[in-house]
């Protein structure tokens, strides 16, 4: 025999109600017979409440009892026969009128006691029950309807009440031996004393209700069918990831629905616990799928954690002072202290040193704890033995749940690093010596963030979600974009990233999206967007939007973006960019970046800055990091500059080949701007800072290679001239070193504490000889590759290498 549960949704609409009714059809068609638990339908128990503190308050309440009525009177027009309608209303009319004359007496006695509460609330399950008890007659024969206060006895807490275990069991088995082949429809939430008043089973009677029918008649499962598919991992609301788990421990269970997951509630577990009943969430809108099921002999589990939970809102409370330290009974005191006064304590920590107490209540306790603390504890404040409690408020709880965690080592490493590589700061930490549980106190503002944060870092079977913020949308940018689109599939399966367009700008406008800027489209929104363009903006609202995993791109060439990038990694932003004005300004500044990025666990990644997409700023950090010594480097890392001497040969003049190369779109719009040196000698600037000199930029010693006319032309057209007129300048160069059978390179060199840019002759013993097109390349001499040393060539310009190489930034970003 199974107990079904249906809650508030389950019951609050005509299509919902249909379904609740094929779902009991299909199992009361088997060998026995199911109990049914019903909830109120959706909104109606709030209402009540509602008519209720109106009617204390002496206000009127008609047009709500009204609404009320109705909702019930249509929902028994639309779903039975006519014939049958009379009888169900005149019973449900019945209902009705007590309720109002209930309602009256509150209003003139202006006084709503504990006990009329749950009298008034009552009212909710009983009229959906004996309507839907109703409906289902015309279905199915042998069906009944039982009021819950008739078998299931409490005390006189009313609100809260508990259960008088032995006399409930034995009333209802006796009800059901009775009635076995009939199926019943019972009232959750409600249950009567030892003089018959109706009392209340408090947060999620209803199922509660149904264990303790499942406990006394032995049931084969309890079935809790709620709006949702299960419990999940995660709140779905802030984490659009959780996903439902296929099955809990009744520990794992009673864990996570402490800590927020609404979902069940701990004290309907726990006559199921006694009985090792299994417990079934289902999903009454999704009835294919199987739900979870929570269960004694749970099967072992791959899954580090089985969840996370969370409880929004709490506050703590702070107790510190010499006099707590060794002091027996302290706490005891602390704790009875809080417990006779009815404050429920969330979480408790305390120092090893006992020095200080901190533990979380409800907010709504805070002030009161605070007070009869204070109170009980006057002796000691007044003596400075204990300093006085402080309340800290807008916190919120994180836990993570699961019983594999006491045999997975690093768990608690794990989710600390999530927690600290996004930025937020724990306030205080909690763990069992079960180690089923890992608790910490955050801000509230932070907690969405952090939820999605834990979530990644724990499913690995999921993609973990980098959210991009990208400064610049010109040819790198664009071609980042549509990269992005072309690998989206590749990169969610080789790599298990996915990546979350949430702002893009240019110099005109913005746009912002934390649920993602279509990669297919981005051009269209950002030209549509009302925003116009504004750097400190831009990063405000990015850290405003306080998302998890967040990446902080910038593919301009501007001085601007630098302003910001300090600001950015203080806020646990990573940073991967291709503009490389930031790391060859001052050695302050460089060192500034790597430090606040170090400090804050966050990457800053800039691998394009000297040769595009070749893995050159990689390859040096990781012959540094073991430990290897850098003798000397040579370098060509200037795809403009290679293309231009790599095709001075022949009959080619130097003037001739300049222009072609700005045709082909190799150089700035003004030549010289490449010619002069100045973009590879902050190439080779980084390179030497990466190497571990700290440079200046003027330390960098540049050889002209142009003539000073040509220098001092006032515009292009007048550069051009002057190379021509400079003619044989260039043909000297290049036939002396023709005649020797050497190449023109210029090539740059860090070596025994010195670095320089020059214009050089070598043949073809020299690994830079056979360079062509507008390729880099550079050459590692070190302590292991001394003899022969470390090679890199390739393309080391253009939009698709240079946006590949911010593409893999952003890859290793998310490999962290």
């Amino acid at each position: 025999m199974k107990v079904l549960k249906f809650g508030g949704t389950s019951v609050g609409s005509v299509q919902s109600i249909l379904t609740l009714l094929n779902i009991v059809k299909s199992e009361a068609e088997g060998n026995e017979k199911p109990v049914v638990v019903l909830s109120a339908m959706s909104g109606v128990t709030n209402l009540l409440a509602s008519m209720a503190e109106a009617a204390a308050a002496g206000e009127g309440f008609s047009e709500q009892l009204n609404e009320l009525e109705k909702r019930h009177f249509d929902t028994v027009k639309a779903l039975l026969e006519v014939q049958r309608q009379n009888p169900v209303f005149t019973k449900l009319k019945l209902y009705f009128n007590e309720l109002e004359d209930l309602l009256q007496g509150v209003y003139s006695l202006r006084e709503l006691t504990p006990r009329t509460r749950d009298m008034v609330l009552s009212f909710g399950e009983r009229c959906s029950t004996l309507m839907i008890s109703k409906i289902a007659e015309q279905h199915w024969q042998q069906v009944c309807f039982l009021d819950a206060s008739e078998v299931i006895k409490t005390d006189d807490n009313f609100g809260n009440a508990r259960v008088q275990t032995d006399l409930t069991d034995r009333l209802i088995r006796s009800y059901y031996d009775e009635k076995k082949d009939y199926t019943i429809f019972v009232t959750g939430f409600i249950a009567s004393n030892m003089q018959g008043r109706t009392t209340t089973l408090g947060r999620g009677g209803s199922d509660y209700t149904a264990a303790i029918l499942g406990s006394a008649l032995n049931a084969s499962e309890i079935q809790i069918w709620t709006d949702v598919n299960g419990m999940m991992t995660a709140d779905p609301r802030m984490v659009t990831k959780a996903f439902a788990l296929p099955e809990l421990s009744y520990t794992e269970a009673m864990e996570l629905s402490f800590f927020g997951a609404k979902v069940i509630y701990p004290p309907t577990m726990i006559p199921a616990f006694l009985k090792k009943i299994p417990i079934v969430i289902k999903n009454t809108f999704d009835t294919e799928f199987a739900g979870t099921y929570i269960r004694h002999d749970c099967a072992n589990s791959n899954l580090p954690i089985k969840g996370i939970s969370s409880i929004n809102d709490i506050s703590i409370i702070n107790l510190q002072g010499s006099g707590m330290v060794g002091k027996s009974g302290f706490s005891g005191r602390l704790f009875s202290l809080l417990a006779r006064e009815q404050i429920n304590v969330i979480l408790i920590t305390q120092s090893s040193s006992e020095h200080s107490i901190t533990f979380a209540v409800n907010p709504h306790d805070a002030l009161k704890a605070k007070a009869i603390i204070e109170l009980e504890f006057e002796l000691e404040l007044h003596a400075q033995k204990i300093d006085y409690p402080e309340i800290e408020s807008d916190l919120s709880i994180l836990a993570i749940v699961g019983e594999n965690m006491k045999h997975s080592p690093g768990i608690s490493g794990k989710l600390f690093h999530a927690l600290g590589r996004n930025g937020i700061n724990v306030r205080a930490i909690a763990q069992g010596s079960s180690e089923y549980n890992i608790s910490v106190i955050i801000s509230k503002p932070d907690l969405a963030k952090a939820l999605n944060a834990v979530h990644d870092s724990f499913f690995t079977e999921l993609k973990k979600t980098l959210n991009v913020f990208c400064l610049g949308t010109g040819n790198i940018g664009s071609t980042l974009f549509r990269q992005l689109l072309q690998h989206r599939d590749f990169l969610q399966k080789s790599n298990g990233i996915q990546v979350n367009i949430a702002g893009i700008s240019n110099s005109r406008k913005m746009v912002f999206n934390d649920g993602g800027i279509s990669l297919e489209s981005w051009r269209e929104q950002l030209d549509e967007s009302s925003q116009t363009a504004n750097l400190a903006e831009f990063v405000s609202v990015m850290k405003e939007m306080n998302m998890p995993n967040c990446v902080f791109i910038d593919n301009t060439a501007s001085p601007k973006p630098i302003d910001f990038y300090e600001e950015v990694l203080r806020s646990n932003i990573s940073i991967v960019t291709c503009n490389k004005i930031g790391n060859s300004g001052t050695f302050a500044q460089y060192k500034t970046f790597r430090d606040t990025a170090r400090r804050h666990g966050v990457d800053f990644y800039y691998e394009t800055n000297v040769g595009a997409g070749l893995p050159i700023v990689r390859t040096l950090k990781d012959l540094m990091m073991s430990g290897d010594r850098v003798q000397r480097i040579e370098a060509i890392l200037s795809g403009t500059i290679s293309f231009i001497f790599n095709n001075f040969k022949g009959d080619a003049s130097f003037h001739d080949v300049v222009k072609l190369a700005q045709e082909k779109g190799f150089t700035e719009p003004d030549p010289r701007d490449d010619l002069r040196g100045t973009d590879f000698m902050r190439k080779m600037l980084i390179l030497a800072r990466d190497a571990g000199y700290e440079f200046e930029p003027e330390d960098v010693k540049i050889e002209n290679m142009l003539p000073q006319p040509c220098l001092d032309a006032s515009t292009v057209e007048e550069f051009y001239r002057q190379l021509k007129l400079n003619e044989a300048h260039f043909a000297n160069l290049k036939n002396q070193a023709e005649s020797q059978g050497k190449v023109l390179r210029y090539i740059g060199k860090l070596e025994e504490g010195k670095a320089s840019i020059a214009l050089e002759m070598v043949d073809e013993n020299h690994p830079f000889y056979m360079l062509s097109g507008s390729d880099n390349i550079i050459s590692f001499t070190t302590d292991r590759y001394k003899d022969r040393p470390m090679v890199v060539k390739g393309p080391g310009a253009g939009a698709e290498v240079t946006a590949a190489g911010v593409f893999a930034d952003l890859v290793n970003v998310g490999a962290h």
